[in-house]
């Protein structure tokens, strides 16, 4: 027991601060009343910065209204003229195909009537040959009874205009007859020697 007393009297004496322990506990007194008028003078500052911060929101919002309602009509302006333009794009482009079709339909039809010309041509072609060989033919043959009837007795000789050549037919030189004295000529000169 008497320990114990012993032991409450060593706690109970009291202790003496000394210099140093002193000088921090001013220190420490000290170092919390700064963080204390520190933590005041920030918030009196982030007070006045929120102010200010509300004050140019609302200063910019008065601002930009304006110009927001601007920037939305000339928006709204620009959608109208892009889809304009996409109408108008849209209607070009079906005119260009419908035009590209017609000129398609035109080319076929004008290359049918070439080929068309080309067929007529081709038959006009071969019945002038034709008539022209006819014509010829039938030139001849009058040429041929003209002189039988003009000189009856007289043998009847191949005229001398040139033959008509058919195109198909190679005419050489063996196959040429030497051209006879017209006969009207010989007739011509038998009546006058009496």
């Amino acid at each position: 027991m008497i320990n114990l007393l012993g032991a409450a009297a060593i706690q109970t004496q009291p202790v003496t601060p000394s210099g140093l322990a002193m000088a921090a506990d001013v220190a420490m007194i000290v170092v919390a009343a700064a963080v204390i008028i520190l933590a005041l003078v920030m918030a009196r500052v982030l007070l006045r910065v929120n102010r200010t911060l509300a004050d140019v929101r609302s200063g910019v919002t008065q601002n930009l209204g304006p110009v927001s309602d601007r920037a939305r009509s000339i928006s709204d302006n620009v959608e109208f003229i892009t889809q304009a333009l996409r109408t108008d794009v849209e209607r070009l482009n079906a005119s260009v195909k419908a035009l590209s079709d017609r000129l398609q339909q035109a080319s076929d039809r004008m290359e049918e009537r070439i080929e068309d010309f080309n067929a007529l041509m081709e038959v006009v072609q071969t019945e002038a040959e034709d008539i022209f060989l006819d014509t010829a033919a039938t030139v001849r043959g009058v040429r041929h009874g003209a002189k039988s009837i003009g000189a009856p007795d007289a043998p009847v000789a191949e005229d001398d205009t040139p033959e008509v050549e058919d195109p198909g037919h190679d005419t050489s030189d063996s196959d040429r007859e030497e051209p006879e004295p017209d006969p009207a000529e010989s007739v011509q000169a038998t009546t006058a020697e009496p």
